[in-house]
């Protein structure tokens, strides 16, 4: 009897392993990617053109949000900890670690209160976030932020054919339904990248802007709101509000800077 409760134990502990595995602290995950290495081209500027960071504003406005969002704010809102699912590899501790510098609090404190994990697939995608309502439901009212970076990108990849079409609206349905049912259900904002796609009917509507976001009706219904970002002049980055249900049509210009993303100077 004794042997028996011994595998019982044994299993549970087994099937734990199993649910946390994929999600490290983000204190953990810098400390892994110490052990990357890097291969000279034999050019010195070379080198420093592929060292230099991801600099498009979704990914950079990702990761200051990882910080902004342990932050007390208005309201009484005391902050709290954040997850970050991560389809396309564009996660950098690091880069925590200069957000946190501007903002006055400490380095590992902020990466130990960001779980970080990658995705590599669509299904992947989705059993992660069963891993994500665990973890809320586990730690009430601790959490305060979910960021997938980017939320179509896996679907991309995995449904490719035009034959697919369907079957990746219908997954990708089921998806942004989960998302809305965790936010809703344990009070946590949800923030998802995606990427901008040329529209080839645009030419026949003489649209302004023949680009649209990939994932169709169905990812636009399920966002509240909605914002585009486009390059300005040099570091100037644009934030449109096209599509929210309380917020008027509107612009800001920003700029990406070492500390995270900040006003622009005139």
């Amino acid at each position: 009897m004794k042997a028996a409760e011994d595998q019982v134990v044994e299993d549970e502990a087994g099937h734990q392993d199993d649910e946390t595995k994929g999600f490290l602290t983000a204190f953990e995950y810098s400390a892994k990617r110490k052990q990357l290495f890097c291969v000279t081209t034999g050019s010195i500027e070379f080198d420093k053109l592929l060292g230099e960071e991801f600099r498009t504003g979704k990914t950079q406005l990702s990761h200051t949000l990882c910080v902004t969002a342990q932050l007390p704010g208005e309201d009484s809102y005391t902050g709290g900890k954040v997850i970050f699912i991560d389809t396309e590899n564009t996660f950098r501790p690091d880069r925590l670690k200069n957000i946190a510098d501007r903002f006055n609090v400490d380095h590992d404190a902020v990466l130990d209160n960001v779980l970080y994990a990658r995705a590599y697939t669509s299904e992947h995608q989705m059993e992660l976030l069963d891993f994500v309502a665990a973890k809320f439901h586990e730690e009430g009212g601790i959490f305060k932020l979910l960021i997938i970076d980017s939320i179509m990108a896996l679907f991309r990849v995995d449904f490719s054919s035009r034959g697919e079409l369907a079957e990746r609206q219908q997954k990708l349905a089921q998806m942004l339904s989960r998302l809305q049912k965790i936010s809703e259900e344990y009070n946590v904002a949800v923030f998802v990248t995606n990427q901008i796609t040329a529209d080839p009917g645009a030419g026949m509507s003489f649209q302004a802007d023949p680009k649209k976001p990939i994932g169709g009706h169905i990812l636009a219904h399920a966002s509240t709101t909605r914002i585009s970002l486009r390059k300005g002049h040099g570091e100037l980055r644009i934030a449109k509000i096209f599509d929210s249900p309380d917020m008027p049509e509107n612009e800001a210009t920003f700029t990406i800077t070492p500390g995270g993303i900040a006003d622009a100077k005139e």
